[in-house]
């Protein structure tokens, strides 16, 4: 009885983030052509950070709890998944174009604040509270980046934004993303229930269902987004997420206690930056990421995932 109740909460956790990336995509993209604001600057802010809410949830209150030891591994664990796998999937259902502005900045940016994080956790194996603070500055520049952009790149409102009244996009934006988190948290929920109940490890739940689970709001959001038509969004979403995790994440945990950087997190590191390199080299002579590009990603995913299980 128990193993079925599992199957209808994780039927119903899809279903939660189904129509919930749908409403959140809906919103979030009428209220940017609401205000004129690029769709990749949206992508880049509300939608990145808001799908990266689990991922925040969980390494911030980790360092609350003492327990910060966790937060490198998850950020870039889910970083990894984010560029390999949710953006590998997103370009086999469908080819999905990127802005230049992303090619030329956003993604380098991503680059270089890994080997960021790399150098300070390598150095002095933990992330100090002196060094969050540094990430915090990078992550200041960054919404200032951003604040210019959306200044600079302001578009002309569209008769189709005006045919549903601000109060019901920003609901629609707001429950969307209720449901996207809240149907995160209940599908992983229900599959590691399920997992535990088939005899899988504790070990193989984390390293797969628990890791994919708090990315399955970037996954819906950009499959979503992508199937719109809105590709700067599904792009931006994935680019803004890593950055949000790296810069806003590990350094608020920082600031709150000292992170802990273990020696087998630089492998992990240089992957989460091989990843980055790769997406930057798949899109920047096509501007578009495309179905070969997409699988690519899944196998080296798969090749990383083999070294994860055997490590």
């Amino acid at each position: 009885m128990e193993i079925l109740l599992q199957i209808v909460l994780l039927a119903v956790g899809f279903l939660m983030l189904v129509k919930g990336a749908d409403w959140f995509v809906d919103g979030s993209a009428g209220i940017a052509d609401r205000f004129g604001v690029p769709q990749l600057v949206i992508g880049l802010t509300i939608v990145a950070m808001g799908t990266s809410a689990p991922e925040a949830a969980v390494s911030i209150t980790a360092a609350l709890k003492g327990s910060a030891d966790i937060t490198i591994g998850n950020v870039v664990g889910s970083n990894i998944l984010n560029i390999l796998v949710i953006l590998g999937l997103t370009s086999v259902i469908i080819a999905t174009a990127v802005a230049k502005s992303t090619i030329r900045i956003e993604i380098p940016y991503m680059i270089l604040i890994t080997f960021v994080l790399l150098g300070l956790g390598y150095t002095g194996n933990e992330v100090s509270r002196l060094e969050g603070v540094v990430l915090w500055i990078f992550f200041l520049v960054y919404l200032g980046y951003l604040f210019m952009m959306a200044k600079k790149n302001k578009e002309e409102v569209t008769e189709e934004s005006k045919e549903m009244p601000m109060w019901k996009l920003f609901i629609a934006a707001v429950v969307g993303l209720i449901l996207v988190v809240w149907g995160s948290d209940v599908t992983v929920d229900a599959a590691t229930a399920i997992a535990k109940y088939a005899g899988l490890s504790e070990r193989f739940i984390g390293l797969t269902i628990v890791a994919l689970g708090t990315s399955l709001p970037e996954l819906f959001t950009s499959v979503s987004a992508a199937m719109k038509g809105k590709a700067d969004i599904a792009i931006g979403n994935i680019v803004g997420s890593n950055i949000f995790n790296i810069l806003f994440v590990v350094g608020t945990a920082a600031v709150i206690t000292p992170v802990v950087f273990m020696p087998n997190f630089v492998i992990d590191m240089t992957i989460a930056i091989l990843a980055g390199v790769l997406l930057f080299l798949c899109v920047l002579k096509t501007k578009k990421l495309t179905r070969p590009a997409g699988i690519f990603m899944l196998v080296c995913y798969a090749g990383y995932f083999v070294y994860l299980l055997n490590s």
